[in-house]
């Protein structure tokens, strides 16, 4: 009798912990599954608020001065109209050669004196820029060019303005925003002015 209830015992036992791992196993499964399911609905929370924002990309040669100047100057506007959740703003150039540096050192003094702080560091612009921005607004007819030429689709192209578009009294005489880098002190200032001017029109249009 002994023997039979020690047998009968252990095999309970081997039941148990057979049940037991199973549950175990199934209950790491099910927090595997929950966990991936929550991460990817957190995903896709963030995507869905990404992409309901307004996406705007600046573009110049090098990146240097004229686009992260109008990045931060259409970054402060959309600030003090309380629509900074609404929009994604960078900036890109399409010469490379300055990846990685801040701006031009006279154009952060000339932003300086007129209460901008330009921390963006230069990046080149990108094939896949066509999709991660809705608006595309470049300085001058060469960006335009080079821009056009890395476009996907008929589609992409319409993405491109020019920032000559949004001028009012600069318009009678520039058809584009000059390059400060090889002008004096006075170059930077002008350039800001420009900006400031069509920032806010372009803002305007797409608040």
């Amino acid at each position: 009798i002994l023997e039979a209830f020690a047998s009968f015992f252990v095999g309970v036992q081997i039941f148990a912990t057979f049940v037991v791992s199973k549950w175990l196993k199934m209950d790491f499964l099910l927090s595997f599954v929950n966990h991936n399911v929550n991460r990817q609905n957190r995903q896709n929370c963030k995507n869905m608020n990404i992409n309901n924002k307004k996406r705007i990309l600046f573009v110049c040669l090098g990146n240097i001065c004229r686009s992260p100047m109008a990045e931060e100057i259409f970054r402060q506007k959309v600030f003090k109209r309380g629509l900074g959740e609404e929009f994604v703003i960078d900036s890109a150039g399409t010469y490379s050669g300055h990846a990685g540096e801040l701006a031009d050192p006279r154009m952060r003094e000339a932003a300086h004196c007129r209460g901008y702080c330009l921390t963006h560091r230069s990046r080149p612009f990108r094939a896949s820029d066509f999709e991660d921005f809705d608006r595309i607004v470049v300085m001058d007819d060469s960006n335009y060019e080079r821009v056009t030429r890395l476009a996907p689709t008929r589609e992409d192209i319409d993405k491109i303005y020019r920032m000559r578009d949004y001028f009012t009294t600069y318009a009678d005489r520039y058809d584009y925003v000059p390059d400060p880098y090889y002008e004096g002190r006075e170059g930077f200032y002008l350039v800001i002015e420009m900006l400031e001017e069509a920032c806010e029109k372009l803002l305007d249009e797409m608040a």
